[in-house]
């Protein structure tokens, strides 16, 4: 069979060539499917870093959002196209010609573009969601994909809720979207109901069965209610599907997504089994997954596979003593392989801009520009002034933190806090940049935390409700930083904040502003009804 591989053809269609046996396609889509998640929202600058970290760790194709969304979903995957150098960037549309013109006019400058348009496909979701005959779905399914065939050589389409589709229907959708110009066909778990086998099984029947299924590449897209997304993820590649729709640390509606360092890491792991490659470099993992961690506010939980905090811990005697006599005893990958080497550069108040830079390159940030690595630097010094040990997670935190707050609209000046166990409330006066203006504001209240939001609310009235306060430390000792998450829902919608210091009061506070940053983006956006693929 033909390649259709772009740098083999000058065409832009699929990163691989259909046919090919052990190259897995992975598609990111942190930065839409992610961003749909109750909490989850970034700005423009936020979603071209993750663009451009998502890049940089050789991801194929990157859905950049949906443009029809809103004018800001819009400019932002404009934005990332006009950025994008090797991956492609795709943008999803409902079948309809507005949704897919828009998208296409998004997607526009990108050096290599997907349109990627879906129609749900179950019974279910055709009688009471879409309100459609059978025979309309597929007529729609056939003059989407050939109207987004005239707008770009590469087009996706998703049988949204596949895995409850009748099979017949579903073979009848996948051979009218190929043969209308598909050359990648997603059967998407949407609600995360399949068990491993019995979607192995219907990946193996649509493949088998659909008369033009060697003109296209076979994708997935689970979700994890069960949380069985990446077990099912695998099951369908190695039942034929060759390319995965996945997330960075799962995030995603719901229960999340098939989380991608999980799938990359098991493919890397399990050669032995599944012959497969990808061409992520997984030494970017890490910092990918703390990256999308502090600009969502989603903490990572300790327990979580690969990139958890306990990921790599060892505290069972038994355990403790394999692994000094080989390591291999009770790690199935090492730590470096994912990016989390232990350096030997020590840092501490004495340590200078040099070393700092050197041990940002070390963490995996490479080169972030003198403004960005100025402010961290000056917040390292800040913080090895009080502690006595500075470790790579402090540091990690630092750069994270100062990155995210970086195009804030509301900025934390000044806290200055009275409490304690005197006979009187709680004091808090804050000073914040408000769009370029500094205001002032006194608040009292139960507690001291209290306090710091109701002085925060003064200054930028809002209707939200607080769902979640939380505090973790970042590291080890009373000296350890705080990290503070704050969850905040207003009309429906909710967002997370996260702040870290060694003040958790300064922590808290910044927490908050950063929800209200959130909280400003969240209100701009409106996403369209039937999004969820």
């Amino acid at each position: 069979m033909t390649s259709q591989n772009s740098a083999v053809t000058g065409v832009d269609r699929s990163p691989v060539a259909i046919g090919d046996n052990h190259r897995v396609v992975i598609f990111d889509t942190t930065l839409r499917d992610g961003e749909q998640s109750p909490g989850a929202s970034m700005n423009l600058e936020e979603k071209l870093r993750v663009a451009e970290g998502l890049e940089a760790m050789g991801v194929d194709v990157i859905e950049a959002g949906f443009p029809v969304a809103s004018v800001g979903d819009f400019e932002a995957v404009k934005a990332i196209a006009e950025r994008s150098k090797s991956s492609i960037i795709c943008g999803l549309s409902r079948a309809t010609k507005g949704d897919i013109a828009r998208c296409a006019e998004a997607i526009a400058p990108a050096p290599r573009k997907r349109i990627h348009t879906f129609i749900s496909t179950s019974p279910l979701h055709m009688q009471y969601k879409l309100q459609m005959a059978p025979e309309a779905v597929l007529e729609r399914v056939k003059e989407s994909v050939a109207y987004a065939r005239t707008l770009v050589d590469d087009v996706e389409w998703s049988a949204e809720d596949g895995s409850r589709t009748e099979h017949d229907f579903l073979c009848r959708c996948v051979e009218a979207a190929i043969a209308a110009g598909a050359s990648t066909i997603n059967i998407p778990d949407t609600v995360g109901y399949a068990l491993p086998d019995e979607y192995a099984a219907l990946i193996k029947m649509v493949m088998e069965r659909v008369p033009n299924a060697d003109k296209a590449i076979f994708s997935v897209h689970c979700h994890n209610d069960l949380g069985l997304a990446v077990a099912n993820s695998l099951a369908a590649v190695r039942a034929g599907a060759r390319q995965i729709e996945c997330t960075i640390n799962g995030l995603g509606e719901r229960a999340g997504n098939a989380a991608m360092e999980e799938i990359v890491m098991a493919i890397k792991t399990r050669a032995d089994t599944m012959n497969f490659t990808t061409e992520i470099k997984t030494e970017a993992i890490t910092k990918m997954s703390r990256m999308i961690s502090t600009i969502t506010g989603f903490a990572i939980q300790p327990n979580k596979a690969i990139v958890g905090a306990n990921a790599f811990a060892h505290e069972s005697g038994i355990h403790q003593d394999g692994m000094l006599k080989h390591a291999g005893t009770y790690e199935i990958m090492t730590p470096e392989s994912i990016g989390l080497s232990r350096s030997t550069l020590v840092l501490g108040k004495h340590s200078g801009r040099a070393a700092f830079r050197q041990k940002l390159v070390e963490l995996g940030y490479g080169d972030l520009g003198d403004n960005a690595v100025n402010d961290a630097f000056s917040r390292f010094k800040d913080l090895a002034d009080m502690k006595k040990e500075v470790f790579d997670e402090d540091i990690a935190a630092i750069v994270d933190d100062t990155a995210v707050r970086a195009n804030d609209r509301i900025k934390l000046v000044e806290l200055d806090l009275r409490c304690g166990t005197a006979n009187r409330p709680p004091h808090a006066k804050m000073t914040l940049e408000i769009d370029g203006v500094i205001e002032s504001r006194d608040g009292t209240g139960d507690g001291p935390v209290d306090a710091i939001f109701k002085a925060i609310r003064d200054m930028v009235p809002h209707e939200s409700v607080l769902e979640l306060y939380q505090v973790s430390a970042v590291t080890k000792g009373t000296d350890a930083q705080a990290e503070v998450t704050v969850r905040l829902r207003e009309n429906g919608k909710s967002v997370n904040g996260q702040g870290s210091d060694t003040d958790t009061m300064v922590a808290s506070a910044k927490a908050y502003i950063h929800a209200l940053n959130k909280l400003l983006v969240k209100r701009e956006k409106t996403v369209p009804d039937g999004i969820a693929v």
